[in-house]
C-alpha cells in the first residue's frame, strides 16, 4: 500500500509519501513541504496548497491519502487554516476516488511510538529509524506527514476492513436479503 500522509497548515503543508504493509518493512517514496507564503490571501494561499497537492497526487500515486485530524487550538485563526488546508487534501484525493482517512496526531503517536503523547522529537527519531533514513526528515512538519503515512499503512487496513464489514451489513439489512 502507497499512502500519502498530509500534514495540513496553510504556511508549510507537510506530505510524506510512504509504502509498507502491516508487519513488513516500509519505504519512504517522497517527503516534501508545501509552501505559501503568509503574505498572499487567503484563496491564493489554498490554490497553491491544491496545486501542489495534486501535482504530488499525479505523480506519487498514492492508494490512500492519511490527513491530520484537526483538533481544537487555542487559537481559532490557526485552527481555521489548519482545516482549511486539510479540506484541500481531502477533495483532491476524493477527485481522483482515493480513500481518505483522517488520524488525529495522538493516534499517529502511538502508532509510531507507542505513546499517544510523544512529543515531536520522539516522533521524528521513530520516523527515521521505522524508514531506516540517514537523517531526519525536515522541517518537522514533514515529519508529522510521514509519521501520518506510516500510521495508516499500519492501522488503516484493519479499519478498512471493519468499515468495509459495516457498510455490507447495512446493505444487506436494507434489501432485505
Amino acid at each position: 500500500m502507497r499512502v500519502l500522509g498530509v500534514d495540513p497548515g496553510l504556511t508549510r503543508c507537510g506530505v510524506g509519501v510512504v509504502e509498507g504493509a502491516p508487519g513488513k518493512p516500509l519505504r519512504l517514496v517522497s517527503v516534501d513541504v508545501v509552501r505559501t507564503s503568509p503574505d498572499d490571501d487567503i484563496a491564493t494561499r489554498l490554490l497553491g496548497i491544491e496545486l501542489g497537492l495534486e501535482a504530488l497526487l499525479d505523480e506519487l500515486q498514492p492508494d490512500a491519502v492519511a490527513v491530520e485530524r484537526v483538533f481544537a487550538q487555542h487559537n481559532v485563526r490557526t485552527v481555521m487554516g489548519t482545516a482549511q488546508a486539510a479540506g484541500i487534501a481531502m477533495v483532491c484525493a476524493a477527485r481522483r476516488g482515493i480513500p481518505v482517512a483522517m488520524h488525529t496526531p495522538s493516534e499517529a503517536k502511538a502508532a509510531i511510538t507507542g505513546n499517544g503523547r510523544a512529543d515531536k522529537a520522539q516522533v521524528t527519531a521513530m520516523v527515521t529509524r521505522l524508514l531506516r533514513l540517514d537523517a531526519p526528515p525536515k522541517p518537522a512538519d514533514a515529519a508529522d506527514a510521514l509519521a501520518l503515512a506510516i500510521c495508516h499503512v499500519w492501522r488503516g487496513g484493519a479499519q478498512a476492513r471493519i468499515d468495509a464489514a459495516r457498510l455490507a451489513a447495512r446493505t444487506t439489512g436494507r434489501t432485505g436479503d
